[in-house]
């Protein structure tokens, strides 16, 4: 848990809730709160853990970094494989693999920091407003604004910019949004998001009281199932594994699109996920070992039972495994 990215805090709020219900189930777990970069190298390197159960956010623990890390060192772990985890966290990268797999997905174009604002209105064109400006490669909805003019449009750019050098530009859409949560392939349901100030922010997202959930989502039966259809292609488009969730956007008309795939759900007690699967009978300690029963290395690589040797100590330049390891991470409510 925890992590060097803006998602620390929600991080440890969801590692800690994982903890509780995989201790209380009997497993042996070991909490890491993780640093940033060779901090997180040398403390996964010396931990004595069986299984990686990641509940890690944003950069370095969502994005396939730390998976291709517990991949080198042999060690199973939840969620997605490292190209899944990267491609879902890069929110350009997936939406040019929805366009692939004729997954719908809003329009967007990508703003950069070495672009010029003063070229932003030409920039921007005849895109139209209002937008959503969201930065790239961060979750939790941080950084995330609505844009009316070029003048807010040129506030939200600069604020996102502060979270990564490369912003995503999409057009709103006027509709219910939704979150589709699966589990190992399985659709597990539709929840429907109403946040009481109409953008579904950092605040909607982890401020009790802010949000309205409807669950299942208020839907007409064969569109709730279209909408499951259409989460599990684009879950499917990006090769994700494990818990995920999907989230859409779904029109009055007969229009719905894919803004994201989660592949590291938040486990607070907020999070969409947790919501999901209650309705469909799992228990949050039943979730969290139905998540962790899924861990493997998507590699192929056994592990070497040499690995669990005495070494020396870990450093960034001198780093192998010593043991097994249960690992309790976290994530937020995204």
């Amino acid at each position: 848990m925890g992590g060097a990215s803006a998602e620390r805090a929600v991080s440890i709020r969801s590692g800690e809730a994982v903890v509780g219900a995989l201790a209380g189930l009997g497993y042996d777990v070991t909490p890491l709160l993780l640093g940033a970069g060779g901090e997180a190298l040398v403390q996964l390197a010396n931990a004595d853990l069986d299984v990686a159960f990641l509940a890690l956010h944003g950069r370095l623990g969502e994005d396939g970094c730390v998976q291709g890390l517990l991949e080198l060192l042999g060690i199973p772990y939840t969620g997605s494989s490292v190209l899944a985890s990267a491609l879902a966290m890069d929110k350009l990268k997936a939406k040019e693999l929805f366009r692939l797999h004729n997954v719908p997905t809003p329009p967007y174009y990508a703003f950069g920091s070495q672009q010029c604002a003063a070229d932003l209105e030409e920039i921007h064109g005849s895109f139209g407003f209002p937008v959503i400006v969201k930065p790239r490669r961060e979750g939790s909805s941080l950084g995330v604004a609505r844009a009316n003019d070029l003048s807010e449009l040129a506030h939200a750019l600069e604020s996102a910019l502060a979270y990564d050098s490369s912003v995503l530009v999409e057009r709103f859409i006027e509709a219910k949004e939704l979150a589709v949560g699966i589990l190992d392939g399985r659709v597990l349901g539709a929840i429907e998001i109403a946040p009481s100030s109409g953008v579904y922010d950092f605040h909607a997202k982890y401020t009790p009281g802010l949000t309205d959930y409807f669950m299942p989502a208020r839907l007409p039966a064969a569109r709730y199932r279209g909408v499951l259809s259409l989460a599990e292609r684009a879950a499917r488009a990006l090769d994700t594994s494990g818990a995920v969730r999907v989230d859409l956007l779904v029109t009055e008309g007969q229009n719905e699109y894919v803004l994201e795939v989660n592949t590291l759900p938040g486990m607070t007690e907020t999070s969409l996920l947790p919501k999901i699967a209650g309705a469909a009978g799992f228990g949050f300690a039943e979730l969290c070992e139905a998540i962790l029963d899924r861990a493997t290395l998507h590699t192929g690589t056994p592990r070497r039972p040499a690995e669990r040797e005495a070494a020396p100590a870990a450093s960034p330049a001198n780093v192998r495994a010593q043991g097994p390891i249960i690992w309790a991470t976290a994530s937020g409510s995204r």
